[in-house]
């Protein structure tokens, strides 16, 4: 098939990643909001169910904060923190309690020394250093090899590799927040802090958080498969 100059074909192999991705977004916001109008049974908020997980795992120094935004919810290794968004520190949902232990989660990852938390903590200043240039670089290297200097060969293989370490990152992402999950959901069911009922609930509002990363990751690899197919068609 021909596609004219000004049409870069490249574009077409996002398509399926932008399309998880929305799907992944509404999927996480519509579950959020759908448990976010059930109660909790038990009557937990958020800050009460993540700070009874917490000191049941003798994480008593954690502190919980509260950060305003929506899904805003994130633990923060540098003080040891677990902060949650408005829709989640004082509510008494099923959404609340979930998304609050998730965090618990991390925290719990944290203080044991879980290896792929710490690899992806490491790599976050590398990748915020990275993920700005490498699609320029690969670029320029791109031009230039097309104009016939060999040093953009060069230009473009530094720039896929600071790429791959965004893919690789978001690869490392996806495990840390399944697990951190899972962690959230035996939890909640061993702490009593959800009943037998609202279990499956608070496990699709977990399930759903995590295609979001599922996404991301697919559209890190769609966009380095792009990057190579844009490299073998200047070639």
């Amino acid at each position: 098939m021909y596609f004219p100059y000004y049409m870069d074909w490249s574009y077409f192999i996002l398509i399926p990643a932008i399309v998880l991705t929305f799907w992944a977004q509404a999927k996480v916001k519509g579950n959020f909001s759908r448990y976010s109008q059930i109660r909790c049974a038990r009557g937990y908020t958020g800050a009460d169910a993540a700070r009874k997980m917490l000191n049941a795992n003798g994480l008593d120094e954690v502190q919980i904060y509260a950060v305003q935004g929506t899904l805003t919810d994130h633990f923060d290794p540098r003080n040891n923190s677990v902060n949650l968004s408005e829709p989640v520190v004082d509510e008494k949902s099923i959404s609340a309690i979930a998304v609050a232990c998730h965090e618990c989660g991390h925290a719990i990852q944290h203080a044991e020394g879980y290896a792929l938390l710490n690899f992806r903590d490491k790599l976050v200043p590398v990748v915020n250093l990275t993920s700005g240039f490498s699609w320029p670089m690969a670029i320029i290297g791109i031009i230039l090899l097309g104009s016939g200097y060999a040093i953009g060969d060069t230009l473009f293989t530094i720039g896929v590799l600071l790429f791959g370490l965004v893919v690789l990152f978001h690869l490392v992402t996806l495990p840390v927040e399944i697990n951190a999950s899972n962690r959230a959901l035996k939890q909640m069911i061993d702490l009593g802090i959800v009943d037998q009922d609202e279990q499956a609930a608070a496990k699709k509002v977990l399930g759903a958080a995590a295609m979001t990363y599922v996404a991301a990751l697919a559209t890190a690899l769609a966009n380095m498969l792009r990057l190579l197919a844009i490299r073998g068609r200047r070639s």
